[in-house]
């Protein structure tokens, strides 16, 4: 189910727009204002109690008023349970405030969503606003750790966007394969003509049907954010692997140790979480580097460029 985009009321689709334009602006109080009155024409419409919960939640932030605080937890509450996919991200905001289970507050209802909304503007966004790096940073580490620009049969990238890591491949694999929740984001990559298989759907689910030992490559720049699970994620990806073949993917990294969901609405791994994750997948580990793969509100973003590969379990037994 995608969010609903009209409350079927035409007096309470505009005092919702003018409220998501004051929340904009950064007038709150008018926000949750014209959030209250579309409510009181249209109460089962979802973005405006979504609305409501942003607005109340910025009163928080600003005055400490418990009472908002609590609003904001019912109007989120509130639109989760008219929209139980989440494509709008009342579970990110919950979790941010303290309710709810941080590992699974990322959906991929809300993902979709969010990149079918930045798909026109991906590109040039990250490149020119974000001095986005990860595709070809993570390609040097992966020529680093397997050898200058080796080849592959077959790759997989997950998380393939409009087709960034396509284009950084260049001529290294022969049939590659893009996985995206995004629709949006599929047509400007097929358009782009980087790929032999295009396929629209949630990187678990995908990888959990795919045949074991399918990829010699697997590769995923800047999705892991949207994961807080790296273990289950890991371990899929060592099954579709061959033997001797390589993942490579980037990482947000916190301050600590483990897992962190931050207040960008994304999860950085630490090096201690990383280090379970890569054991439990029985991967080997063999590149991590320290990178800032993009910049936001001037400051780099810390996080890793990981080079693992699937080992073979009868070699160490051989003479």
């Amino acid at each position: 189910m995608t969010p609903q985009t009209s409350s079927g009321d035409l007096l309470a689709d505009r005092r919702y727009g003018y409220g998501a334009a004051c929340l904009a602006e950064g007038d709150v109080a008018a926000a949750a204002e014209m959030a209250e009155q579309t409510l009181g024409r249209a109460p089962r419409f979802a973005p405006a109690w979504f609305l409501l919960g942003r607005a109340r939640e910025a009163q928080h932030r600003a005055g400490g008023d418990e009472g908002a605080f609590h609003a904001a937890l019912r109007a989120y509450a509130n639109a989760l349970d008219l929209d139980p996919e989440d494509g709008q991200g009342a579970r990110l905001h919950l979790a941010r405030m303290g309710e709810g289970a941080a590992m699974e507050a990322i959906t991929p209802a809300y993902v979709r969503a969010l990149f079918d909304g930045y798909a026109p503007r991906f590109e040039r966004h990250l490149v020119d606003d974000l001095h986005y790096r990860g595709p070809s940073m993570l390609v040097a580490a992966l020529d680093r750790a397997a050898g200058a620009a080796a080849p592959f049969a077959v790759a997989l990238d997950l998380g393939c966007g409009t087709g960034l890591v396509g284009e950084a491949l260049g001529g290294r694999v022969a049939h590659l394969t893009g996985v995206d929740l995004s629709p949006g984001m599929l047509a400007h990559a097929e358009r782009a003509g980087r790929y032999r298989r295009l396929v629209a759907g949630d990187l678990r689910s995908f990888l959990a049907t795919e045949p074991a030992g399918a990829f010699d490559l697997v590769v995923s720049a800047d999705v892991f954010i949207y994961v807080g699970d790296l273990a289950a994620v890991l371990c899929a990806i060592a099954r579709v692997l061959r033997v001797g073949g390589y993942a490579a993917f980037t990482v947000q990294s916190p301050p600590g140790p483990g897992v962190e969901l931050g207040q960008d609405g994304r999860y950085a791994h630490g090096e201690g979480a990383l280090s379970q994750a890569i054991a439990a997948a029985g991967l080997d580990l063999r590149l991590a580097e320290e990178a800032a793969i993009r910049r936001e509100s001037d400051a780099d973003v810390p996080g890793r460029v990981v080079v693992l590969r699937r080992p073979d379990p009868g070699a160490a037994s051989r003479p």
